[in-house]
């Protein structure tokens, strides 16, 4: 039922058990879909180049191998769309279960790719279908694997549970680390080329009937179905979201440039850079399956301080934090000594990624009145993503190249994105302490567009 005077939609009454099992769905699944996600990314900076974009200029196939993992970012707003508004039509847990099966099934057949030396041009082509298909499936999952915590969380409680999906961006990106760890010790490097790099994509076979079983028990989300139950969907959720709320997307766009543009800085560009500098490959996946590990715990530490003092002030002090970190970040790697390395990629996703990274599901779900909230978050989030964070590694690599190796624009880069993003923090409104589906201020702002027109 609705409160007219306050703007309440008041959600039906759920269960702990009700709250934990939505947590575990949402955190598993996500996890499985980062892992499907970030492999493609991490196989691009290692084996993709020679493998599927052979050249006579290894640069030149790194930099093609990254190009089609940059592409999927652009696709998945076009994946937010589509699965967005069939989840705020219909419900989150169907659009999950279809967002999971797509990701799945898709990384499976990148693992059964021929390359190019077997198929000649085909087999870059392929690949980058397959890819293309990863990012229209996460651009629908994130949406709903956030909301599917965050609508279920009590009051208090939102920036824990919007962090737990986060997480399982780091522990996507472990177990994908792990993974290639293993492959990495039973195969030595010819096989690794040949057959090792297949394996940690076929396994997906198994983590996808795992998370679908989860994600099968879960029930839909307690503010969906008082939407539903009051028959409020929108017709066009996406039509409904640009024009009440224009300004909420623009402000997630822009939150979502520092917490994409440095995670695959971090995550997927330092990896190569890294190789590239004379570390073995082994210690560096090493250090970043350490880092994404002891990740989870901040991550968890920083939601729950989100709800104590509000999102913008972690979110911004985070924001600051990676501005001034990342020129050191990226000298201590240029020392040529393990200890440094290791000291700068523990830090980076310890200690100051996951100051934004672990909130910036619940900041925009908090943006977004409920029958519009799938669409809203996972448009401002997708769009963010594919002009910040897909091209990321792309742009920093060929930073690198123009400028002869000099990593400070790398860094400036960096820099930049963050400048636009507390620029957008600034604009958002902090509602930390206030009840999820209460959309007084929405509404007022909507009244005040519809006197103006």
């Amino acid at each position: 039922m609705t409160d007219t005077t306050a703007g309440t939609v008041a959600p039906p009454a759920v269960s702990q058990q009700d709250r934990t099992r939505a947590l575990w769905g949402s955190a598993i699944g996500s996890t499985i879909e980062w892992y499907d996600y970030f492999l493609y990314g991490t196989m691009s900076g290692l084996v993709f180049g020679p493998l599927f974009f052979p050249s006579d200029d290894p640069l030149v196939s790194q930099l093609l191998a990254l190009a089609s993992f940059a592409l999927a970012f652009f696709i998945r707003p076009i994946g937010g769309v589509i699965f967005s508004h069939i989840g705020d039509r219909i419900g989150r847990k169907r659009t999950l279960v279809m967002t999971l099966t797509l990701m799945g099934l898709t990384t499976v057949a990148i693992g059964l790719v021929p390359t190019y030396a077997t198929i000649g041009v085909a087999a870059p082509i392929i690949l980058t279908l397959l890819r293309l298909l990863q990012g229209v499936a996460l651009g629908g999952e994130w949406g709903g694997g956030l909301l599917l915590a965050v609508e279920y969380a009590p009051k208090g409680k939102r920036g824990y549970y919007g962090a737990v999906p986060q997480v399982g961006a780091l522990t996507g990106l472990a177990l994908g680390n792990l993974a290639l760890v293993v492959s990495g010790w039973v195969f030595p490097n010819d096989l690794f080329l040949s057959i090792g790099w297949r394996i940690p994509f076929l396994i997906s076979i198994v983590l996808l009937a795992i998370g679908l079983w989860i994600r099968h028990k879960v029930d839909e989300t307690p503010s969906f179905r008082a939407v539903q139950a009051q028959g409020k969907q929108e017709r066009v959720p996406l039509a409904a979201t640009l024009r009440h709320h224009w300004r909420e997307v623009l402000i997630a766009t822009g939150a979502k440039f520092i917490e994409t543009s440095t995670f695959f800085i971090f995550a997927t560009f330092s990896i190569s850079y890294a190789v590239s500098l004379g570390y073995e490959r082994q210690f560096v996946l090493n250090m970043v399956l350490l880092a994404a590990v002891l990740g989870v715990g901040g991550m968890l530490f920083y939601g729950r301080l989100s709800d104590a003092i509000g999102r913008k002030k972690v979110f911004i002090g985070g924001t600051v934090a990676v501005a001034v970190f990342i020129l050191p970040y990226l000298w201590l790697l240029n020392t040529h000594n393990n200890v440094a390395a290791a000291a700068a990629i523990l830090i980076s996703f310890f200690i100051v990624w996951p100051t934004y990274g672990s909130l910036i599901g619940t900041l925009l779900a908090e943006s977004f009145a409920p029958e519009v909230r799938y669409t809203g978050a996972s448009l401002g989030y997708q769009l963010g993503a594919a002009i910040a964070g897909g091209p990321a590694p792309l742009i920093a690599t060929a930073l690198l190249a123009g400028f002869g190796g000099n990593y400070v624009p790398v860094g400036l880069f960096v820099i930049a994105c963050a400048a636009i993003s507390l620029v957008a923090v600034s604009f958002a409104k902090e509602r930390y302490d206030q009840e999820l589906d209460d959309t007084t201020h929405l509404r007022r702002s909507n009244e005040t567009e519809e006197v103006t027109a």
